[in-house]
C-alpha cells in the first residue's frame, strides 16, 4: 500500500471520497483517509505547528496498516536563486537542524538515513517537470529562519523545511521506503527581497492547487 503524507500544500483539497479511520499506535492516535491502495495522512492534524507533529504516532499508524512505502509533499523555501518559487524538486539528502524523532526511545537502534532511489526514479517519471536532486535541511519552526541562518544554509542546502526530515529519519527505522517531492513556496528569508510569512506560503498553495491535484494523481498512478 503507497502511504502520501501531506501538509501546507493540500490545505485547499476536499477529501469526500476517502474513508477516515483513527489508528492507535503505542506512540498516540492518528487519523488516516484511506482508499484502494492508498494511505493519505495529512501531517498538521489538529493545527499542530511543525514542532509539535506527532511524528511518531503519524509513521506507526502507517506502517499498522501496511503502508509498504510512502511519499512526502513537503512545502519548502528556496535556498538558492536558480529554484524559484513555484519549483517542484525531488531531493536525493536531507540534514536535521531539529531534535530527532524516533521510534528507538527504549532500546538502542541506528539507522543510515537515506530516501529511496526507486522511489525517487518512479516519482521522477510521475512528475517530469521536477528538478531532480538536492539538499533538504530541516529546522524546528515554527518562526521562520533568520537571513544569517539562511545564508550558513544556502553553502550546504537547496531547501528548508520544518517536516520532512523528521518523517524520512522515521520510515528509515519502521523499514518503509520513503521519497519526497518539494513543492517551492518561496525563496527563504534574504534570498530575496519580498518577506517570507505563512500567509504568502498558504496563497501559493492556493495558485499551484490545480497542479497539485494533477500530481496527486500521477504520483498514485505511479508509485501505488
Amino acid at each position: 500500500m503507497l502511504g502520501i503524507i501531506g501538509g501546507t500544500s493540500l490545505l485547499e483539497f476536499s477529501f469526500g471520497d476517502l474513508n477516515r479511520k483513527i489508528v492507535h499506535t503505542p506512540y498516540g492516535s492518528s487519523e488516516v483517509l484511506l482508499g484502494t491502495g492508498i494511505a493519505l495522512l495529512l501531517r498538521h492534524q489538529n493545527r499542530r505547528a511543525p514542532h509539535q507533529i506527532a511524528y511518531r504516532a503519524h509513521m506507526s499508524a502507517l506502517a499498522v496498516l501496511g503502508v509498504d512505502r510512502i511519499v512526502a509533499i513537503g512545502s519548502t523555501g528556496s535556498l538558492q536563486s536558480s529554484i524559484p518559487p513555484g519549483s517542484l524538486v525531488i531531493p536525493d539528502d536531507y540534514i536535521s537542524l531539529s531534535a530527532s524523532s524516533t521510534i528507538f526511545n527504549h532500546s538502542i537502534g541506528h539507522v543510515s538515513p537515506e530516501f529511496s532511489r526507486d522511489l525517487i526514479s518512479r516519482l521522477a517519471e510521475a512528475v517530469p517537470d521536477a528538478r531532480i536532486g538536492g539538499t533538504y535541511i530541516q529546522t524546528d519552526g515554527p518562526r521562520i529562519e533568520t537571513a544569517a541562518e539562511i545564508r550558513w544554509m544556502a553553502g550546504i542546502a537547496d531547501l528548508v523545511g520544518m517536516t520532512v526530515a523528521s518523517e524520512a529519519t522515521i520510515a528509515r527505522e519502521l523499514d518503509i521506503p520513503l521519497a519526497a517531492i518539494c513543492t517551492v513556496d518561496n525563496y527563504a528569508n534574504g534570498i530575496a527581497s519580498k518577506e517570507v510569512t505563512y500567509d504568502q506560503i498558504v496563497a501559493n498553495a492556493r495558485l499551484y492547487k490545480e497542479r497539485t491535484g494533477s500530481m496527486l494523481q500521477a504520483i498514485i498512478s505511479r508509485c501505488a
